[in-house]
């Protein structure tokens, strides 16, 4: 028979003479995580770098695009051919300062917030030529 041990019998780790000298010395026992070698900059380098590679690959080029886009919707006035962010192509006939009114057909004027506008037409029509000049060989 397999020998068992029964509840009643069990005895129970006395944690009362437990010091702080031998806590600490179990805990040297045990080992810890080694020091990083090199010291504590040499470990920054790494991230330094990646945030280098970040802000110039991404934020700086998206901070510059979003100053021209601000520009272009300063500079708008009545008559300019404008694309909307969903896709609305019409001509600028009132400007307020947050609400753009646009002719979308003859006698048809729709009111948009000057956020929406996307680029001018000539813009998007370049754009949209671009791929086909390209791929059309």
């Amino acid at each position: 028979m397999r020998s068992m041990i029964h509840p009643a019998n069990h005895t129970r780790p006395n944690f009362d003479d437990l010091t702080e000298e031998k806590i600490t010395g179990i805990a040297y026992a045990q080992g810890g995580a080694a020091p990083a070698a090199g010291g504590g900059f040499a470990s920054l380098v790494p991230l330094i770098l990646i945030f280098g590679v970040f802000y110039f690959l991404l934020i700086r080029p998206q901070q510059k695009k979003a100053k021209e886009h601000q520009q272009f919707l300063s500079e708008m006035k009545k008559g300019d051919e404008v694309v909307t962010s969903g896709g609305i192509h019409g001509r600028i006939t009132g400007l307020t300062e947050a609400v753009v009114t646009l002719e979308i057909a003859e006698g048809v004027r729709i009111k948009i917030n000057r956020g929406s506008i996307l680029s001018s037409a000539a813009e998007a029509r370049k754009q949209a030529d671009a791929p086909a000049k390209s791929g059309g060989g």
